[in-house]
């Protein structure tokens, strides 16, 4: 198991993960891309603690989406099963699981005041911090998507799920946008990938 992590996240978290990994008895599975979530976590019928992560990310959000559901098995075993999935106690654990790992042996030293701002007061999802998110996607590999922010005004766009939208005006930190088919407005964040069309 320490030779498959070694291929998906910084090689001096490696030993870290894999105690945090033998300590919950987690059963981890990397997965194919799924394009609503990085990584999720559940306990089976026979209780077994289930984490997937996928396979595309980069080692940098890999090990944040790792952590982070290793967070919600160690919350739930900790304060019970009716906390909120990302309410105060998750937070608090995450943001302990975390910590020994925002270091420069393991994250780029530019990568490191976003996450120490980030882990101030974490979100349910990296993505809605769209400054963090942005400095993590420089190191994925290079695709043929553009975000949002990049667009002009006015701009056609399709998304993974084929649909097709307007991009509009930025209201406060996100952009409206008009999906063409139902006249429907979306917001985005400044940060979502998507493909421009001619």
């Amino acid at each position: 198991m320490k030779d498959v992590l070694a291929r998906y996240i910084p090689e001096h978290a490696t030993d870290a993960v894999f105690e945090l990994i033998k300590l919950y008895g987690v059963h981890l599975k990397i997965v194919n891309e799924r394009v609503t979530r990085h990584g999720d976590y559940r306990r089976d019928d026979s209780g077994y603690h289930r984490i997937t992560v996928n396979a595309s990310l980069n080692k940098y959000r890999f090990l944040m989406t790792l952590v982070h559901e290793i967070a919600h098995l160690a919350a739930f075993e900790k304060y019970g099963r009716n906390i909120k999935p990302h309410g105060d106690e998750w937070k608090l654990t995450f943001q302990k699981l975390m910590v020994p790992f925002i270091r420069p042996e393991i994250f780029p030293n530019q990568l490191l005041p976003l996450l120490a701002r980030h882990f101030r007061n974490p979100k349910a999802s990296s993505d809605t911090d769209a400054t963090l998110s942005l400095a993590l996607k420089q190191f994925d590999e290079a695709t043929d998507k553009t975000y949002i922010f990049e667009l002009p005004y006015g701009s056609t766009f399709k998304i993974y799920n084929g649909k097709i939208f307007k991009k509009g005006a930025q209201r406060i930190k996100r952009f409206e946008c008009l999906e063409v088919s139902t006249g429907r407005t979306y917001l985005f964040n400044p940060n979502a990938e998507v493909e421009l069309l001619p």
